[in-house]
């Protein structure tokens, strides 16, 4: 296939080692990009022939800013290409991924991006690797949105584009908000596409990646505030609600009447909703509902960080959880 990769890291050891080894085969030219690391990303990248770009380390790192710089160097090196495929440093890709998806987007001339599943390398080495794999499961079809693991048209990159640098997460998204304005379709395989290492052991990790969530639905949700197809609103309206206005109303209340704060049974019952919906006989099904609620104070705060940074016209710092 007339493809080409855009791999990007920081940091990522023995992750990125599988993840280049993962696509050396595919015969395809190969860019890592590099965001400051510290071990021996840059040399094991170098190993395998790969092309290397060091980001400047005076400028914030974002994945969208890795990415756009792997693809300027990819197609200013390989200009007959016409796909990309980018990759996160700790994906492994499956052997099998590239054909179907190849397949697929050459046989449908609408799809800009074609994505497949994800699946959790030690879903079982923690809760938190096990919520991973949870969000990993989405439905095959058309859908609104991808992650940074796909497999992208040249032309309707370049059309769109390519990511905005300046955001810290959600750029993917993002971008597909602005490929759908212009006509083009993303769509999902129901196929394993690459193995995902989240390495998340502890709790710090998993809020600080909530954080991030947050701080993501609320930009991009504002960016496309007006947009048909803007996505996030709804996300970012229960955070802030459930993580943010409704414990401050409680709290408020129980000044006048301590009573008030029985109000917050509103949580337990939510879980209960959610497991019950999920499959109620299910611990996994209680395990995400809770940490599906838990979650909503860690994003109102990404939110709350976000509009604080909008008003005081600071740029926002990656929030990183490994």
């Amino acid at each position: 296939m007339n493809s080409g990769f855009v791999v990007i890291g920081r940091n990522e050891d023995y992750r990125l080692v599988e993840c280049l080894n993962s696509i050396i085969e595919t015969g395809c030219p190969i860019v890592y990009v590099d965001s400051g690391s510290s071990d021996n990303s840059v040399e094991n990248a170098r190993n395998v022939g790969a092309d290397i770009v060091e980001l400047d380390m005076s400028t914030p790192f974002t994945a969208a800013r890795a990415r756009n710089a792997g693809f300027k160097r990819l197609v200013s090196e390989n200009p007959q290409l016409e796909f990309v495929h980018f990759i996160d440093g700790d994906c492994a890709l499956e052997p099998k991924w590239l054909g179907m998806g190849a397949n697929f987007i050459l046989s449908h001339a609408d799809v800009a991006i074609v994505c497949g599943k994800l699946q959790e390398r030690f879903p079982e080495a923690s809760v938190f690797n096990r919520l991973c794999q949870r969000e990993w499961d989405r439905p095959p079809g058309e859908t609104k949105e991808c992650g940074g693991i796909a497999l992208v048209r040249i032309k309707a990159f370049q059309q769109a584009g390519g990511y905005r640098d300046s955001l810290i997460a959600g750029e993917e998204p993002e971008l597909c908000v602005r490929l759908r304005e212009k006509g083009w379709r993303i769509w999902r395989l129901d196929c394993v596409m690459a193995t995902h290492d989240a390495a998340m052991t502890r709790f710090g990790q998993w809020w600080k990646r909530a954080m991030r969530g947050g701080h993501a639905f609320a930009e991009v949700s504002l960016i496309h505030f007006g947009s048909t197809q803007g996505i996030w609103k709804i996300e970012t309206a229960r955070s802030v609600v459930w993580g943010l206005l409704l414990p401050l109303a409680i709290f408020s209340l129980s000044v006048v009447e301590p009573l008030s704060l029985v109000l917050f049974a509103a949580y337990p019952l939510q879980i209960v909703r959610l497991a019950r919906k999920e499959g109620w006989k299910s611990v996994d099904s209680w395990m995400f509902a809770s940490f599906l609620v838990i979650g909503k104070f860690a994003e109102a705060i990404g939110i709350l960080k976000y509009y604080i940074s909008l008003i005081f016209r600071t740029q926002s710092r990656a929030i990183e959880y490994k």
